[in-house]
């Protein structure tokens, strides 16, 4: 990932480094320096090196040709203190010995940073995808967004009411929403919203997230828009007696409950890879799997049988990952942001079933509906 980026000599100087240790310094777009990964991992490094000093400043003189030509050299040196958890790099940056630039950085600044080199994206082939560069490629008129509402809502009236249709257009909605409003919290650009027939929305952006901590944010967000919506649809459902509203809170809560489910793409596989790899040691993970080892215990004994079986695949995918976590360019949580979101994650988690087990015990099958897809 970039850790900085600065003028030096008229020119761009960019450092770039993972938590692996490993450290390379651009200067005006040409390596000049690196640092291999290392078993020390060692937080400060210092790099060197050297520039012919323009034809206009070269001195000539009857001294010998060695002293003549390390004249003309200008030595360049960064002194870099990288603290990853959480992260902050102070640096000093020194031309012929004269400091010429010092300063720090911290996550703020990495949230908000541009890089000059986009990080390359491995290439897999999925329908989600395919269907996301499709959406990128027509995102611009507003009339697709007119033509792929109508059309989810033409689908979902097929397969229920035109009036449940509509419930379930706005409960799309209001998730996606919610990844926007993160978005915008963090001063990304968005798009909008975009209603897949079948497969529900997407939040589109085209600036990419810097940090852990946004990805976490902006993929719990929707979730947790949505069980704001469950939870008003509960109170007007005991406010009113309308078994309408008890419906729309409990599917709303079963659609945001698999949204957090820990599978990419889904956004519980964004949030608890965010958190996995953010842990740097094995004890982390070993930690991070005896928890999910507890949730898949639960989840059978409780008779959720899917949710438990999605759940151990999901961790499983996790492990098979987890050794490339240094390769990120996302900065990693700090401890206090792993414990957060691990707590906000469970909290949203456990509320959402919380509300689908209410429903399920009132007697109507039509409400009994979720609880029993989660058991299949």
């Amino acid at each position: 990932m970039e850790l900085l980026n600065i003028e030096c000599l008229g020119k761009r100087l960019r450092l770039e480094g993972s938590m692996a240790g490993w450290q390379q310094l651009y200067w005006d777009n040409q390596l000049v320096s690196q640092k291999s990964a290392s078993v020390d991992n060692q937080a400060f490094n210092i790099h060197e090196f050297e520039l012919s000093r323009p034809a206009s400043m070269q001195t000539s003189s009857t001294d010998d040709v060695i002293t003549e030509a390390s004249r003309n050299i200008i030595k360049v040196r960064l002194e870099a203190d990288v603290q990853w958890q959480p992260f902050l790099i102070n640096y000093v940056v020194l031309v012929d010995k004269d400091t010429i630039a010092e300063g720090q950085r911290n996550t703020k600044d990495i949230e908000q940073q541009v890089p000059e080199v986009a990080p390359v994206k491995k290439q897999q082939f999925s329908m989600v995808g395919l269907a996301s560069l499709g959406f990128k490629l027509l995102k611009s008129a507003k009339v697709v967004k007119a033509m792929l509402a109508a059309a989810s809502v033409a689908a979902y009236s097929w397969l229920f009411s035109i009036e449940f249709a509509l419930a379930l257009i706005a409960c799309l909605v209001i998730h996606e929403y919610g990844h926007i409003k993160a978005m915008k919290h963090f001063g990304m650009k968005t798009k909008g919203i975009y209603l897949i027939p079948f497969m529900g929305g997407l939040a589109v952006s085209d600036e990419r997230i810097n940090t852990r901590w946004q990805n976490v944010v902006i993929s719990i967000m929707g979730p947790t828009f949505g069980l704001i919506m469950s939870i008003g649809c509960m109170i007007a459902y005991w406010v009113t007696g309308n078994i309408f509203f008890a419906g729309l809170a409990s599917f709303n809560a079963l659609l945001n409950l698999f949204n957090l489910l820990p599978i990419l793409p889904l956004d519980g596989g964004h949030i608890l890879k965010s958190i996995t790899f953010s842990m740097n040691s094995m004890v982390g993970l070993i930690a991070c799997m005896a928890g999910a080892a507890i949730g898949v215990f639960i989840s059978y004994s409780l008779g959720l049988a899917l949710l438990g079986f999605l759940l151990l695949i999901g961790s499983l995918e996790i492990v098979f990952e987890w050794k490339t976590r240094h390769q990120s360019h996302l900065l990693p949580l700090d401890r206090y942001g792993q414990i957060f979101s691990t707590i906000w994650y469970f909290l949203t988690v456990g509320i959402l079933i919380g509300i689908i087990w209410y429903f399920a015990g009132s007697g109507d099958d039509m409400l009994a509906m979720p609880l029993e897809i989660l058991k299949s």
